[in-house]
Formats: C-alpha cells, sequence, structure tokens
C-alpha cells in the first residue's frame, strides 16, 4: 500500500517489486475492494490513520 500512497502507477509499482502489471492490478483490485476505499488519497488516510505509513513520509 505504501507504494500505491506515493503515487506510483501499477507499471512502476510492478518493476520496483520485480512482479508482473496483472498481480499488481489484482492485488490493487482486492485492496480497494476489501476496504471499500476507491480513491489513493483515500487509501493514503486509511493508511495513516492505521499505522502503515507516516503523515510526514508521504
Amino acid at each position: 500500500m505504501v507504494l500505491i500512497t506515493k503515487g506510483l502507477i501499477n507499471k512502476e509499482i510492478a518493476d520496483k517489486l520485480n512482479i508482473s502489471l496483472t498481480t499488481v492490478i489484482t492485488h490493487r483490485k482486492n485492496i480497494t475492494e476489501k476496504l471499500g476505499i476507491k480513491s489513493v488519497s483515500g487509501l493514503t488516510i486509511y493508511a495513516v490513520m492505521n499505522g502503515y505509513i507516516e503523515a510526514d513520509r508521504i
């Protein structure tokens, strides 16, 4: 989730993690469906509020 909140696009995330683009898309879809959050800003707020990232590292 941290890479999403940093504003990376799916292709950049796939390249950074050395995984396929399809895998990134699937995981991103699963995250948004399970959390019910559709926007990157919403995911960022969720990540900060739940201690996944610190607000000053965004």
